[in-house]
């Protein structure tokens, strides 16, 4: 979603010497979860002696997790690499995909790799993909991957989306994603954009694509409520950082409000909003500034689970017991309580 493309010295040297991800273990490093807890409802979802698990390190920037349940293994993207990642807690983590997100051979400068991931109805990896600039989904065998991939959205009447962030389906089987310019190499001015806007879409089982929101500056993140009557977007501008919420109607949204302004959080704290993931009670998990904001469905902030970094997005397993967090070089998981 948000990618940081200045790597400090510091980081680069760390990760010119550090162990290739794609043959390492899990690496031992676990620490108590700081969690600021503005409400006692806090109490019913984290402990206060959560603990960080740190699970896989020395990525370049880790995105889009997603739980595979039928496989027992988490899935996420380093969108640099232009590589997707596996991790089972009997293996560790390995190499899953290569390319995820950009598959011409033709060099591109900008972000390449899959950002966002989730998994349809059908049981199928789908990728938000930065380089090819489009939705797809991964037509080969979860245990045996292969980067063949059919488009389910690759323009909008007729002009090249930007590259697709982030992508969510609902029970109907419709898609909804975002838009922003991330992946081109001069953003928004770039010459090879073709949209006038950052738009939120929504592409139907018919394969026709509607324009839900154009009026956002860099959507993001993107999730739906449980009873899919409302979209949350996160917006990843520093100077609108925000959540907002749509009611959703007949391939169309109204009544857009603004969930939760994190405007001034952002000019101190690292990290934009981002990825979220909303569990079966409402509970929105929300990556942001300073880290991961817990919020009830009435936008009321329950808590934050901090982070010194970034974080990108998060992701459920365990019905909704476990939360993976993708933090910068880092992924974290957390054991939420029953």
């Amino acid at each position: 979603m948000f990618y940081i493309d200045k790597i400090p010295m510091k980081k680069f040297l760390f990760l010119i010497i550090i162990l290739s991800a794609a043959s390492c273990k899990s690496p031992e490093n676990k620490s108590i979860a700081l969690v600021d807890r503005y409400s006692e409802s806090l109490d019913d979802i984290i402990s206060t002696e959560a603990r960080l698990d740190t699970i896989a390190t020395g990525m370049e920037w880790s995105e889009g997790p997603v739980w595979v349940a039928s496989e027992n293994m988490l899935l996420f993207s380093d969108v640099p690499k232009n590589t997707i990642y596996k991790w089972t807690q009997e293996a560790g983590i390995s190499s899953y995909l290569i390319p995820s997100g950009y598959t011409d051979s033709i060099p591109r400068a900008g972000e390449s790799g899959s950002n966002g991931l989730t998994i349809n109805k059908a049981g199928e990896l789908v990728l938000s993909q930065h380089g090819d600039r489009r939705i797809a989904v991964m037509k080969s065998d979860l245990k045996e991957p292969k980067p063949s991939f059919v488009s389910i959205a690759d323009n909008y009447k007729g002009k090249k989306l930007n590259s697709p962030n982030d992508v969510v389906q609902d029970s109907n089987g419709n898609y909804y994603f975002t838009d922003p310019p991330y992946g081109l190499a001069n953003q928004e001015r770039d010459s090879t954009k073709e949209t006038m806007f950052q738009g939120v879409y929504k592409v139907t089982t018919d394969g026709n694509i509607y324009l839900l929101i154009d009026s956002l500056s860099r959507p993001n993140g993107i999730a739906l409520s449980p009873d899919e009557k409302t979209l949350f977007v996160a917006n990843s501008d520093p100077e609108k950082a925000r959540w907002y919420t749509y009611e959703l109607g007949d391939n169309a949204v109204k009544n857009g409000k603004i969930f939760y302004d994190a405007t001034p959080l952002a000019k101190d704290l690292p990290g934009l909003p981002d990825g979220m993931k909303i569990n079966k009670q409402g509970i929105v998990f929300a990556t942001g500034p300073g880290g991961v904001f817990i919020f009830n469905p009435n936008a009321e902030l329950l808590g934050k689970i901090r982070f010194d970094g970034p974080t990108s997005n998060c992701a459920f397993a365990d019905n909704d017991k476990t939360l993976f967090v993708t933090a910068d070089m880092n992924v974290v998981k957390i054991t939420l309580k029953e």
